[in-house]
């Protein structure tokens, strides 16, 4: 199983697979008293022709935009990340699918999601989004919708489809897992108990950030994020418009949340896309390992990898990622 040598900070940062690179690298420097912001260039908005796009009426942790008709596909972005990452994947879709862009509240200059009463009534931030995307599926009568889902978005996709498998189609989760914190701690034995005072600190930590802060936190951790120099401002500039707080939560979250004993449920075939591309080669085989062993609990699952590839594969590698999802889409009718 998957380890890595922990003789030096460097050595294990170099080992951790892309999915919580950043989300280390974001640990390491987030405790910073000062940061000067940095000059970023704005996210790509997602187009398309007048036509075919309409905006729904938005839920409470999330708004959605709808492009294009046809088979109903649902897209969720990652952390700190906007609809407009899926561009690449709206163009190869959306002359026969029906799509729903996700954006996450908190996220990329979407206004965070407040209530007095939100961890009483809803349990958590990710809770509340799911309950609210399985209310709008009903609600829009979305037969068996597609999830694609990046990062935490996948995660968002195990979620939803392990809860209500009946309303959940096939799902393509993009270098996203049922459970982070094994990446983190480079265990798959680790269980939530063990993450909890590590997930209220960095709760805490990203809650006392300034914005300032968060973007300088975020900039640690480009080069794992994208390859190009556009691509990694275009995840900056969304890191730049994200809410301290709201972002110390989901990861909070994430770490303390384990859906691997609940994927026995799911009943739709699964494509966990994953990327390697930031770590050296002799890091490969581990995070297939480590991939694979997430995904055994699920009847239907594929997994591939993209050596090349860093975190935002739909920004590196759109090419392979597109075909990959309709491959998947065709076979999965």
């Amino acid at each position: 199983m998957f380890k890595c040598a922990k003789s030096s900070k460097a050595a294990g940062l170099s080992m951790i697979p892309t999915i919580l690179m950043a989300v280390f690298a974001a640990n390491q420097s987030g405790h910073s008293k000062a940061a000067t912001p940095v000059a970023v260039a704005a996210p790509v908005a997602v187009t398309a022709p007048a036509t075919s796009r309409q905006v729904t009426t938005s839920p409470r942790s999330f708004s959605v935009e709808v492009i294009g008709q046809g088979r109903p596909v649902i897209l969720i972005p990652g952390l700190m990340s906007a609809p407009s990452v899926w561009q690449s994947t709206v163009d190869a879709l959306k002359a026969d699918h029906q799509l729903h862009l996700i954006h996450i509240a908190g996220f990329a200059g979407k206004a965070p999601f407040t209530s007095k009463n939100q961890q009483t009534e809803q349990g958590s931030l990710l809770q509340t989004v799911q309950q609210e995307l399985l209310a709008y599926i009903e609600a829009k009568q979305l037969q068996q919708p597609v999830l694609i889902g990046h990062s935490l978005g996948g995660f968002l996709a195990f979620a939803l489809a392990s809860k209500a498998p009946e309303k959940i189609g096939p799902i393509v989760s993009v270098d996203g897992l049922p459970y982070l914190a094994p990446v983190f701690t480079r265990d798959p034995a680790t269980v939530p108990a063990q993450m909890q005072a590590q997930a209220t600190q960095i709760s805490m930590q990203y809650g006392g950030m300034t914005q300032a802060q968060l973007s300088q936190a975020a900039a640690q951790g480009l080069f794992i994020q994208a390859t190009s120099p556009t691509a990694q401002q275009q995840v900056l500039a969304m890191a730049d418009q994200s809410d301290p707080a709201s972002v110390g939560q989901v990861m909070a979250e994430l770490l303390t949340t384990d859906l691997r004993p609940h994927l026995g449920k799911v009943k739709q075939p699964v494509l966990l896309l994953g990327a390697s591309g930031a770590l050296p080669p002799q890091a490969q085989a581990g995070v297939k390992a480590l991939y694979q062993q997430q995904l055994e609990k699920l009847p239907a699952a594929q997994l591939d990898i993209n050596p090349q590839a860093r975190h935002f594969i739909m920004l590196d590698d759109p090419a392979w990622l597109n075909q990959k999802i309709r491959s998947f889409l065709q076979e999965a009718k």
